[in-house]
């Protein structure tokens, strides 16, 4: 189960002010449609073979959800799986979802194996920078207090806006830190020079499986390789957090095109010698038809607008 699938995000969503309710195998958030006495229903990262379908299509007639979005399935696309999993749509006539919100690519790097390994399988330029991080003097420490907290959102919203992307208000990675984190979920690494901080991550833990969905890095001593001595220090938090795999989040869906926006950091995730993997595409699962059509249309334009205040 995906993180974001477990109980302790849903009670998260729940205390932002969206509604998690767990019906069917799975679980959902409830969104109002404006205008309208009607939801949508967003459930991401679900494993299709758990799906109670009936259940769940009673539990969304009861939250008047005219649809619900299956938001990039936990599922790798050309395997097994994916045929299973795409078979299991098409008998409930799920339709393809206009868009995705999680990224439909990632790498998966198996941190089971010893640290020695996971060096020798990195790109020699990570080896050696991380090396190099930790003679130079750059500390990784531990997150533990409500200042760690203001100096990762710090640094995360200063590279939010060097690198012109959306990030939710400071209220929400608060909370994420306070619920998650009192659960031994939630951690923050900082990376520090001399007792500046360059570099800060939150990172979850959860059934086996290291996530690592955003951080943030200061302009300045680049040249130590602040980023890395972090990343690495995550992979070790993981390993004795007891996690076998590190969920890197997010990659390009074409982790070579360099025109991509998202080229240099799927870069910088390969080379410590993951598996590049795609997820099957999302769908949706529809019980309203007419208002299901009007929605998609609205929230086509709202993302056009965001799009081009971005």
């Amino acid at each position: 189960m995906h993180i974001v699938q477990s109980l302790e995000w849903g009670e998260f969503k729940s205390a932002m002010g969206t509604p998690a309710i767990r019906a069917g195998g799975l679980q959902y958030t409830k969104h109002e449609i404006p205008f309208t006495n009607f939801f949508y229903g967003y459930a991401p990262r679900v494993n299709p073979t758990d799906i109670d379908w009936v259940v769940l299509k009673k539990s969304l007639r009861e939250n008047q959800c005219v649809a619900i979005n299956f938001d990039v399935p936990n599922v790798v696309a050309l395997t097994d799986g994916a045929k299973i999993a795409e078979k299991i749509f098409k008998e409930h006539k799920c339709k393809i979802a206009p868009r995705s919100t999680f990224a439909k690519a990632n790498v998966l790097l198996n941190i089971s194996k010893p640290e020695h390994e996971l060096l020798e399988n990195m790109h020699k330029k990570h080896r050696y920078n991380i090396k190099y991080a930790e003679k130079q003097g750059v500390v990784v420490r531990l997150g533990e207090s409500e200042k760690d907290f203001e100096i990762f959102y710090s640094l995360l919203a200063e590279t939010a806006e060097r690198q012109k992307y959306f990030i939710h208000p400071k209220s929400y990675y608060q909370k994420l830190w306070e619920m998650l984190g009192s659960k031994g979920m939630a951690h923050i690494l900082i990376a520090e020079y001399e007792g500046e901080p360059l570099t800060a991550w939150m990172l979850f833990t959860y059934d086996g499986v290291l996530y690592y969905p955003v951080g943030g890095s200061s302009e300045g001593q680049k040249n130590l390789q602040h980023s890395l001595a972090v990343a690495w220090e995550a992979i070790r938090l993981g390993k004795e957090k007891g996690c076998k795999i590190f969920d890197m989040w997010g990659a390009a869906e074409i982790p070579n095109d360099e025109d991509d926006p998202w080229f240099g950091f799927t870069q910088f995730k390969m080379r410590f010698g993951g598996e590049f993997v795609r997820y099957i595409d999302s769908c949706d699962f529809v019980i309203n038809e007419p208002v299901y059509k009007l929605f998609n249309t609205a929230n086509s334009l709202r993302w056009k607008i965001l799009n081009l205040i971005k």
